[in-house]
């Protein structure tokens, strides 16, 4: 067996390999099927792929300097004119200063420390309207004052307006909805109660004081002719030492969260991580356009508010139809003049309506209105474009008003003007 194993071992030693023609080793070659690497995948051949690699390329780097040449080169009104929302970066958040009353960005400490001022503004039919400065107010609540008639709770700070008022008589449940701002009480006389607390508790009250305020004959106004002034009011502090406000505020988005809530505001159901959603995930919820505001009288005082997603605002008029227009007034020092002659109409327009439900029954004198403040009730807020249906609560009332949603959190409101519409139990919010 060794032996003939060696044989073979020497012939295979000694035996010469064929001569071979070079086109003839390459057809052999080719015809040995190819190691594969291990993973690798066998990927069809393609002549043009560079060709098409190159072409991309060249047509990218083409693109790319046309686009950068183009704004150069093209008259500016041929450009698209984009417009996005301006979210504020994480520095400028964290530096700026927000206000207690509106929410909105201030200049500087002082504006947000200023005095507040609480104006009663009568709303009726008999030369209240339209209001003069009203625009300048970071809240207005809206009440019942007698006779189906409303009346406004305006709160002013840093103020401008060359003119501000009507100015009426208070009413008890007015001054409970000011106090949590730290405001000094500006009025016309007013209800006894009325007159009895903000006399003997601590408030800082300005009551038809002509070093301070003015009337004004000009128009029918008839007795709705009371005004006061940016300056005069902020001389009357000055004289009173009570030239800084502590407000209490209602809980308010900052304007970037506001932005994002808008964008994020029409998802119908927001997802959680720990749960699956149990609706469809694209559905939204509808926007609400319409809000109709019945305070159980006349329609003179009902009042209806239209959103504009433009303007992301309330677009506020009376239920006769009529658009709530006030004067618009110049922000400087002009005296003591006629609102008619050195202001302009627009329309009134807050950033934020709640409607809350209040007890609300004939005071003592079977004339004025009495209204329970503290405690809590059904509530709607409006911003954004949408409904959020929860409840009100106040807890004293030192302290402010807060607003909960249906699943017990609480809502902040988006900053600017707020609009805040006490309806009695026999009134009524559509939307």
């Amino acid at each position: 067996m060794e032996k003939s194993m060696a044989t073979k071992n020497s012939q295979l030693k000694n035996k010469k390999a064929p001569e071979v023609g070079y086109e003839e080793a390459l057809n052999e070659m080719s015809a040995q099927p190819k190691k594969r690497v291990r993973g690798q995948q066998n990927r069809p051949k393609s002549q043009n792929g560079w060709k098409v690699m190159l072409l991309g390329g060249v047509l990218g780097c083409i693109g790319g300097a046309v686009m950068f040449v183009l704004p150069f080169v093209l008259p500016k009104e041929a450009l698209p004119d984009l417009n996005f929302p301006l979210i504020p970066s994480q520095s400028e958040a964290d530096n700026a200063i927000y206000s207690d009353l509106t929410g909105l960005t201030l200049n500087s400490l002082a504006e947000k420390t200023a005095t507040a001022y609480c104006i009663q503004t009568p709303n009726g039919t008999d030369g209240a309207r339209p209001q003069v400065g009203l625009k300048q107010a970071g809240v207005v609540f809206e009440a019942i004052a007698e006779a189906g008639i409303t009346r406004f709770a305006a709160i002013y700070q840093n103020p401008a307006s060359a003119v501000i008022g009507p100015i009426r008589s208070l009413r008890l449940y007015y001054l409970q909805w000011d106090t949590p701002f730290d405001c000094a009480i500006v009025h016309a006389g007013g209800a006894d109660d009325a007159i009895e607390a903000v006399r003997y508790g601590g408030y800082l009250d300005l009551s038809e004081n002509y070093a301070y305020m003015y009337r004004s004959y000009a128009g029918s106004r008839l007795w709705n002719n009371l005004f006061t002034t940016a300056y005069e009011l902020k001389q009357f502090s000055a004289d009173n030492g009570h030239e800084k406000s502590q407000i209490k505020g209602f809980s308010r988005m900052t304007p970037a969260e506001s932005v994002r809530a808008r964008i994020d505001a029409t998802v119908a159901e927001k997802l959680v991580i720990t749960k699956p959603a149990s609706h469809n995930t694209s559905a939204t919820a509808p926007k609400v356009t319409e809000i109709g505001i019945d305070f159980g009288g006349s329609e003179t005082f009902n009042v209806y508010y239209n959103y504009d997603a433009i303007t992301n605002s309330y677009a506020r008029s009376y239920g006769n139809g009529y658009a709530h227009d006030v004067y618009v007034c110049p922000n400087e020092d002009l005296g003591e003049p006629s609102p008619e002659n050195v202001c302009g109409l627009e329309q009134m327009s807050p950033a934020v309506v709640v409607a809350m439900y209040v007890e609300e029954h004939r005071a003592d004198d079977n004339y004025h209105e009495d209204i329970t403040t503290v405690g809590s009730g059904e509530a709607v807020v409006f911003q954004n474009g949408i409904a959020i249906h929860g409840r009100w609560e106040k807890v004293s009332v030192k302290d402010q008003i807060k607003f909960y949603d249906d699943a017990g959190s609480e809502i902040k409101l988006a900053p600017g003007q707020t609009f805040v519409e006490a309806v009695p139990g026999y009134g009524n919010v559509a939307y």
